[in-house]
Order: C-alpha cells, then structure tokens, then sequence
C-alpha cells in the first residue's frame, strides 16, 4: 500500500493487543475532551485578566478553528515519519500543554497566538487519534467509534466540572489550568502506551504536507458540517433559548445545556451497539428524523419542558454522526489521514459558523427562526446519510466491514 499516510504493524497484534489498544485509545479521547473542558470554564478569567472586550474576545476564539484547520494535513506526514504511537504521545503532550498558554497571555496579542498554537496541536492530536481510532475499530472488526467519542465528551464533562469547581473556588487559572495540563500530560503519556504501534512501510511514500481534502471527505465532511452544527445551536443556545423565548430562570436555562450534554454522551457512549446492529447508514437517517423532531418540538414549544424535549431529542439524533463520519472517512480512499483531516477541517468551520449563523439569524428575525435551520440541516441527514456507505479499509484489503454498511457487488 503506497502513500496511505496510515503506518501499519509489521506483525499483527495479538486480541489481548487489540483489546488493549482499544481501552488505550479510549483514555486518549477521554484526556483530549478533557482539555477543552477545562479550558472552557476558564474563559471568563482569561477575558479579565486580559482586559478584552466581548467583540474583541470573539475574535480571539475564532483562532483556535483557524489554527486546527491549519495545521491538521501535517497528522499525517508526522505519523507517518515518526509511527503512529510516537506521533500520539508527542501531539498530545503538546495539546495538553498548550492548555496553559492562554491563561500566560497578558493581553489580545498574545492571546490570539496562544490560542492559534492551542487549536493547531488541538487539531494535529485529533486527526491522530481518529486514524487510529478507525485502525483499531478496523483490527477489531467491531464498531468503536461512537464509544471513542463518548469517551472524548465524558472527558469534556469531567474537564469542566473540574473547571467549575476551581472558577468556583476562585482559583487563579494559572495554577489551575498549570496543574491539569500536568496531570493530563501524565495521563496522556500513559494511555499511548498502549494504542497500536504502528509504522510505515519502507516502500510508501510520506503523505503531502499540505493538500486539498480528497472529494470524498468533501461530501462525508457535510454530514460532519450538519451535525456539528446542531450541536453547536444546542450547546451554544439552548439556554439562551428557554430564558429569552420561554422566560426561563437562569438556573433552568443553564440545566437544558448540561441535559444536552449529557445526552450526547450517553448516546455516544451507547452508539456502537445501535451501530452494530442498524448500521452505519440506517443509524445516522434515524438519527436525523429524530434531531428534525427535536428541533420541530423546539420551534413549537409554548413550555420549557417542550424545548428541553426538544434538545434532548435532538442531541440524541445527532450524537453518534460525527463518529460515524471520521469512521467512514478513514476507509473513503488510499489517503486516510488526509480525508480524517478533510473531515475534521470541515465540522471545526460548522462549530466556528453556527453560532455566529444562529446569533445572526435571531438579530434578523427570531431565535425560533434560527432553529428552523437547524431543522433543515437534520433533514440533511436522512438525505445524505449514504454516503457514509463505503467499504472498511483493513490492512489486507479483506476484512469485513464493522459498520454493517459495506458496498455489496
């Protein structure tokens, strides 16, 4: 196989290998997530102590989007120079890292490049650990995906309940962001441990380090847009929503957001069965009915307990798509860090877009209008959900697809 940009084991592994592999690299999403938890909960301080604005805070969390997108074809060539299991550990402790560098920020320009350089090994991690994350699934022959990103949205649950507890205490976020990223690194460091180790072959030549996404990632990436999307209206407005549409107190608001939350992870956690058994295809056009319901009950709703049906519906309908999306992508073609890097590319732009679309939208006309898009963009997932019908990539080229969706001759 030449150019793929995945290395490869010179021998196979072992089952207990595999198993291994497969916890190792659970615990790598699960310490990423965390990460941007904690990091999330400490906004507030780090737009103190620099003294920025709102406006001018905006433009500064725009830069961690442009450096992921930036940054994320080089995954591949790294992985393929150094091994998988090296480049990992190496990306991840730079991401866990970064996580201090803009607390260290004493004012907007040198925050801006402190969050670019954190979206950049934010991005080249994520690519990463997605390209094995589908080798491992791909080894196992079983569904992993969706758990794989459960673990990352656990993580992002736990990193900012620790987050809370410390902007709660009143902690300085140089202390607080300086001892996560140590723990994270350690924890980081051990779980690489144990994903696959796996390299290139002397005859394949190293991936670009720059180049446009193949055309496949392109329209798998608009599955991973529509998703993200709703994902980013749900976590980024749902509160907003019941406190400026139903009249909600703040308390109630906030609790439909960490609802939402919730029910993404536990609907992530418990994908790769459904997935297993459904499919790939049929998983995702169920889900997208259910994600148009929810943002249909949202758009009608006259009581809160409507719209936070509504959100929970909808996070359940969406959760497992992005999963399935990065699955599909890295068995879409001979380059499967770059379609990965393709994809990541395209659904870090949709959480970039949607909030400012749906804030747009409600400036213009009303916050239920805003939903009324998000309700199309779930309808976009009954529609091009088959695309994720592609057959499994494997090292020998024969393995059975894990999806239940393999082209069939």
């Amino acid at each position: 196989m030449v150019g793929t940009g995945v290395p490869h084991n010179v021998l196979p592994p072992s089952d207990s290998e595999l198993r291994r592999a497969r916890w190792a690299v659970a615990l790598v999403f699960l310490v990423h997530g965390s990460v941007t938890g904690n990091f999330a909960t400490r906004i507030p301080w780090i737009q103190d102590h620099t003294g920025i604005s709102a406006g001018q805070l905006g433009l500064a969390l725009a830069f961690p989007a442009i450096g992921a997108s930036l940054a994320m074809p080089l995954a591949g060539r790294i992985s393929h120079h150094f091994g998988a299991r090296t480049a990992l550990r190496g990306l991840l402790a730079l991401w866990t890292l970064s996580l201090l560098l803009p607390a260290l920020s004493p004012g907007l320009y040198a925050l801006c490049p402190a969050l670019l350089l954190y979206g950049a090994t934010s991005g080249m991690s994520d690519v990463a650990m997605n390209a094995l994350g589908v080798e491992t699934e791909d080894r196992l022959g079983k569904p992993i995906m969706s758990g794989l990103h459960g673990m990352w949205s656990a993580g992002a649950l736990l990193g900012s309940a620790a987050g809370t507890v410390a902007a709660h205490a009143e902690w300085d976020a140089r202390l607080h962001l300086a001892g996560a990223a140590l723990v994270l690194t350690l924890l980081g460091a051990l779980a690489c441990q144990g994903v696959l180790d796996l390299r290139s072959t002397p005859e394949e030549h190293p991936p670009p380090r720059f180049a446009l996404p193949p055309k496949s990632a392109l329209v798998i990436g608009a599955i991973g847009f529509c998703a993200v999307f709703a994902e980013g209206a749900g976590l980024d407005w749902s509160a907003v929503y019941l406190r400026d549409e139903l009249g909600t107190d703040a308390g109630l608001a906030a609790a439909s957001t960490t609802a939402f939350a919730c029910t993404m992870t536990v609907a992530r956690l418990a994908g790769d069965k459904v997935v297993a058994r459904f499919g790939a295809v049929h998983t995702v056009r169920a889900g997208g009915v259910l994600a148009a319901a929810g943002s249909l009950l949202i758009v009608a709703a006259r009581h809160p307990a409507m719209a936070m049906g509504g959100f929970g519906l909808m996070g359940l309908g969406i959760a497992v798509v992005v999963p399935l999306a990065f699955a599909a992508a890295g068995r879409s073609g001979p380059a499967p860090s770059q379609a990965i890097a393709g994809v990541a590319t395209i659904t870090y732009t949709s959480g970039l877009i949607a909030p400012s679309a749906i804030g747009g939208i409600a400036q213009a006309t009303s916050l239920t209008m805003s939903f009324v898009l998000v309700t199309a963009l779930a309808c976009g997932l009954v529609v091009g959900a088959r695309v994720l019908r592609v057959p499994s990539r494997t090292a020998s080229g024969s393995a059975p697809a894990v999806t239940g969706d393999r082209e069939r001759s």
